[in-house]
């Protein structure tokens, strides 16, 4: 994940903070390509560069993620979320977490307790947590959605049990036997519900 803290600057040549952001972020990607990253100190600002982060295929949607529980001191998980036509998860309940959607992209019906948003671009949903929720594409074109998760935490379910997606620009598989069953082995550990489909 391409995530750099970003500092003052360290000389006295009078380098700008964007100059100091450039050759931070040039100094992670090489970091990066060499395998490496970048240490995360909490509470410092970031910077992510666009696709950088680990991307997953979950149940009918693929996960990027941009900040996680590491990176925010355990105050949030941010991803973007893509979700074909038809896709998304069955319904399912966080104990632990509150989780927001900002769609970019597209459209989403999200079914929260016994209502139904119909979420276009530029629309926001708060799911808060102990509610069965769930949402599919209902549209024809990718959905595409920042999702928010807080606290943090619930990434590290998302890191376990989904598959890693090596190829971005691919459709997600199909939930496989083993994806559920590595749900529903892990969910309970993460305050997590897994729902028959409605």
């Amino acid at each position: 994940m391409t995530t750099q803290a970003i500092g003052k600057p360290a000389n006295s040549t009078g380098e700008s903070a964007s100059q100091a952001l450039q050759q931070s972020t040039q100094q992670a990607g090489a970091a990066g390509a060499k395998g490496t990253e970048t240490p995360s100190r909490p509470g410092q600002p970031r910077y992510v560069a666009a696709g950088t982060g680990p991307a997953y295929w979950g149940p009918g949607n693929q996960m990027t993620f941009i900040l996680t529980g590491k990176e925010t001191g355990g105050a949030f998980f941010l991803a973007e979320m893509s979700v074909p036509p038809g896709g998304g998860p069955p319904p399912h309940i966080h104990h632990r977490e509150d989780e927001s959607f900002h769609l970019l992209e597209g459209t989403l019906t999200i079914q929260v307790g016994g209502d139904t948003l119909i979420a276009s671009p530029g629309d926001y949903a708060f799911l808060p947590r102990g509610i069965a929720h769930s949402f599919k594409n209902t549209g024809d074109v990718t959905a595409k959605a920042l999702v928010l998760i807080t606290p943090a935490g619930l990434e590290n379910f998302f890191a376990e049990v989904f598959d890693p997606a090596v190829d971005r620009s691919a459709p997600p598989p199909p939930a496989s036997r083993e994806l559920i069953a590595r749900s529903l082995a892990a969910g309970p550990r993460y305050g997590l519900v897994l729902l028959p489909p409605a």
